[in-house]
């Protein structure tokens, strides 16, 4: 039976993953000047959650070199976390060197993306993570953790969602404060999407999952309304439909954030970001920085084929 819009969640919290998952994968390189900017401008259009960067060897990303110097010259603002992801235990040290206090921890539900993103098998990744939360916790920092390839793997296909539960009960047990599920190649369907964010929902709660969706099949937006539907409350997207991951195949483009404000706006669900301040850091984007955007919306509201996109 379809959900009504008396039973979906009222309010939505949105992660932006742009200044990283997204330009990590951009054929431009933005100057730290302009991630800079472009985080500023995030936090003033309403988002509270912010990727700024990783801190991964700039040999295998490159575009996220300069995580540490954005991560200390962003001008922070009280009740704004602003996330950077950390592969490894150099990694954490170096984002504490920095003064990061809000890091996500990752790994993959399938071994052998695993083992081409990482190196290493998932219980290898799991027994580093928690060399990394354990301090971290201990020092007041938060703990976001992602799995990746969670409604299927380039490499393997299908992947078991027990073991997609197992794992988050493993990151959860040590410390995570939420873990966000990745449809990394955006192989998911909304009834694949639907039954696994259920499950995830029942066994975890809200508070504690969240959907990291990608837009390569075009089923990203309809993957997030069937997460929303069975009750999740927290979703990664990315400005302009930015991003992707460079060890999985075909991974290009997460879910758009405008695209996704979109359709909760005019189902009157609350997320506190404006939708019109979007559009405009979309254009500075492409406009004044060359990115290669994804977002639909912001695309038809380039296309002048109407008065404007809130027409639709």
């Amino acid at each position: 039976m379809a959900a009504s819009l008396e039973s979906i969640p009222r309010r939505v919290s949105l992660v932006e993953v742009g200044p990283r998952d997204g330009l990590q994968n951009e054929r431009v390189r933005l100057t730290t000047d302009q991630k800079v900017d472009l985080v500023h401008r995030l936090v003033e259009a309403g988002l509270r959650d912010v990727e700024v960067g990783s801190f991964v060897h700039p040999k295998w990303i490159p575009q996220m070199a300069d995580t540490a110097e954005v991560l200390r010259r962003i001008r922070k603002v009280e009740g704004v976390r602003y996330w950077t992801l950390v592969p490894n235990q150099k990694g954490f040290e170096a984002a504490v060197e920095a003064g990061a206090r809000d890091i996500a921890v990752f790994l993959s539900s399938s071994e052998t993306h695993n083992q081409k993103n990482l190196n290493r098998t998932i219980a290898e990744s799991l027994a580093g993570i928690r060399e990394i939360v354990a301090p971290a916790l201990a020092d007041g920092m938060r703990v976001r953790g992602y799995i990746s390839t969670v409604f299927g793997c380039p490499y393997e296909g299908r992947v078991s969602f027990d073991r997609v539960l197992d794992t988050a009960a493993s990151l959860l047990e040590m410390g995570c404060m939420q873990v966000s599920l990745g449809d990394t190649t955006g192989m998911g369907t909304p009834f694949q999407v639907r039954a696994g964010a259920a499950r995830a929902l029942e066994q975890f709660g809200t508070e504690r999952i969240a959907l990291h969706l990608h837009d390569t099949r075009g089923t990203g937006l309809a993957n997030a309304l069937a997460g929303l539907e069975v009750g999740v409350t927290t979703f990664d997207s990315s400005i302009g439909g930015m991003g992707g991951c460079p060890y999985a195949p075909g991974a290009s483009g997460n879910l758009g954030t405008e695209d996704l404000l979109y359709v909760l706006a005019e189902a009157g669900i609350e997320t506190g970001v404006d939708l019109e301040a979007l559009l405009r850091i979309s254009g500075r984007l492409e406009n004044d920085y060359g990115a290669t955007l994804n977002s639909r919306l912001y695309r038809y509201s380039q296309s002048g084929k109407s008065g404007t996109w809130k027409t639709l």
